[in-house]
């Protein structure tokens, strides 16, 4: 249960959840909002998470049985989440994520619907892990060894291309292959260089990512996700009970772990998510 003060400001402030993005969201969306923060001002506290409407969950017509555990009231026919268990999870969340930074094993961040591009892109950069923005592959875990000469010939011709290899070939040519390099780079750039299975998976958002948790099974990696009132929660091995819509929402909780991920020193040299 969360605390008299914070629970009066929870039932006071209980509004709709907004999906579509505003004008000044997507302001926030367009810039890399992770290159420049100081993850040493973030915190995770009941108030700061508050301050987020980390709390909003979905219409009560639309919750997951399953997350009944998760959630402290209804007020307007809508979800309010525990913020003390969403504390919990998240820092068990990071917890793990750390000793996987630490084993050296590469993480995969997905995050394939909208209001998450932009943040996930920045998040994974910011910290040198893999990720996942555009669409789910098929077959990236349960085919890895397909998916991994596909990324192989975009590092090659990447290369090729930067050396002067292809100034012989037509303008046609060079029109075509440039084509397949930027159809590859939106698909498959953020994980060129992932030579091996991820360590885990973070998914901004478990509803949309049920093709990846079911590979994700398969393969036997470990997953952590964001997981709102809408969504099943035992799909997830270290689930986030949060708000996966608002942007203000995801900031903090990816905040939150990239404290976490940014201060754990690697006792193996991991792969690299850029080179």
């Amino acid at each position: 249960m969360v605390d008299e003060a914070v629970k009066s400001e929870v039932l006071s402030e209980t509004k709709e959840k907004e999906v579509t993005p505003s004008a000044s969201v997507a302001d926030v969306l367009a810039s890399d909002y992770f290159a420049s923060i100081d993850f040493g001002t973030v915190e995770a506290t009941l108030e700061s998470l508050l301050k987020a409407g980390v709390h909003f969950g979905h219409m009560k017509s639309r919750r997951h049985p399953k997350m009944e555990a998760y959630t402290y009231t209804t007020r307007n026919n809508l979800n309010i989440l525990d913020l003390k268990k969403t504390l919990t999870k998240l820092e068990e969340a990071a917890a793990f994520l750390a000793s996987v930074k630490k084993s050296g094993k590469p993480i995969l961040c997905v995050g394939t619907k909208k209001q998450t591009h932009d943040l996930i892109r920045s998040f994974a950069k910011r910290l040198g892990l893999f990720f996942v923005v555009d669409r789910w592959i098929g077959g990236t875990f349960t085919n890895f060894s397909v998916i991994r000469s596909r990324t192989k010939f975009l590092r090659e011709t990447e290369e090729k291309l930067a050396r002067g290899d292809f100034k012989g070939y037509t303008k046609f040519e060079r029109m075509k292959i440039a084509e397949e390099l930027e159809k590859l780079e939106k698909s498959m750039g953020g994980i060129k260089y992932m030579n091996e299975l991820p360590g885990a998976v973070f998914l901004a958002d478990a509803k949309e990512g049920a093709i990846v948790i079911r590979e994700a099974r398969r393969a036997g990696i470990p997953l952590v996700g964001i997981v709102d009132t809408n969504a099943d929660p035992s799909s997830i091995d270290y689930p986030i009970p949060g708000n996966d819509d608002a942007i203000s929402s995801l900031r903090l909780l990816l905040g939150v772990l990239g404290k976490t991920l940014e201060s754990t020193k690697v006792e193996s040299a991991p792969a690299s998510a850029s080179k």
